[in-house]
């Protein structure tokens, strides 16, 4: 039986991106949104064969939602080979307004609570079988706090410091975490900034890399390479030059605005 991948916010961008690339690879697929009856109607347009592919309803952001879609996968169609926690919000905030906080609030549980309950599921499965990948998606917004941006930017950070912390608890299970930290991709999420965004990249060649960075078992990989380059350039410009340099730049759209 060919190989299972299990990919959350499958219904748009990144997502449904990376269940293209799975797909096209050979593996099946177990594709995870809030909006299933659009994620259904996207892969029957597909004219993906049904036996490759199931589509689970689900909000990440609630856990008892998520982990007990992970279950139903499990019996259904088996311990996942990789899981990939890439469902998340993007949305400005000012600390100032107490709607906001709110707003930061539910971006942590979508991110970060959201990614830990998408894998619960499927570690202890894993670990039993001694093989498995558990992919987090964070972004390069976790190397340097940005103004307007607080929430999103945290909640990356979180991602990765998360991922860390876990691959260090998978350490000789022959479980491995993976930590995908993508640069601007051109997707429904990023379309909506009002500032440039250097090395865009298409969400099909972003997917393609991420599978081979899954596929080489990396535990952490900047996409694009050029967007890491300028991660470490950014995190070791002292304080009053990175403040400069982001003196003025437009902030993220918020829910208000």
């Amino acid at each position: 039986m060919s190989r299972l991948a299990l990919i959350t916010g499958a219904s748009s961008g990144i997502g449904q991106a990376l269940a293209q690339r799975y797909y096209a690879a050979g593996w099946r697929l177990a594709l995870v949104a809030r909006r299933e009856a659009e994620l259904t109607a996207w892969a029957v347009a597909q004219g993906w064969p049904a036996d490759r592919w199931r589509v689970y309803g689900a909000d990440v952001a609630q856990v008892d939602s998520i982990v007990a879609t992970g279950h139903v996968c499990l019996t259904e169609q088996g311990v996942p080979d990789v899981v990939i926690a890439n469902a998340g919000i993007s949305v400005g905030m000012d600390t100032a307004e107490r709607s906001d906080i709110d707003v930061m609030a539910q971006t942590f549980a979508t991110n970060n609570t959201g990614m830990a309950a998408t894998f619960h599921p499927f570690v202890e499965p894993m670990r039993a079988r001694g093989s498995g990948a558990l992919v987090g998606i964070a972004s390069v917004a976790s190397i340097r706090g940005l103004p307007g941006h607080g929430a999103y930017c945290a909640s990356k950070a979180g991602v990765v410091s998360y991922c860390e912390s876990l691959r260090g608890e998978m350490r000789g299970s022959g479980v491995q975490v993976v930590t995908i930290v993508p640069g601007y991709i051109d997707t429904p999420l990023t379309r909506a900034n009002r500032y440039g965004m250097p090395f865009l990249m298409q969400a099909d060649a972003f997917a393609d890399r991420a599978f081979q960075a899954i596929e080489a078992g990396s535990s952490y990989r900047v996409i694009p390479w050029q967007m890491g380059v300028v991660a470490k350039i950014l995190r070791v410009l002292p304080n009053t030059v990175y403040d400069r340099l982001l003196a003025g730049r437009p902030r993220k759209t918020r829910r208000s605005n």
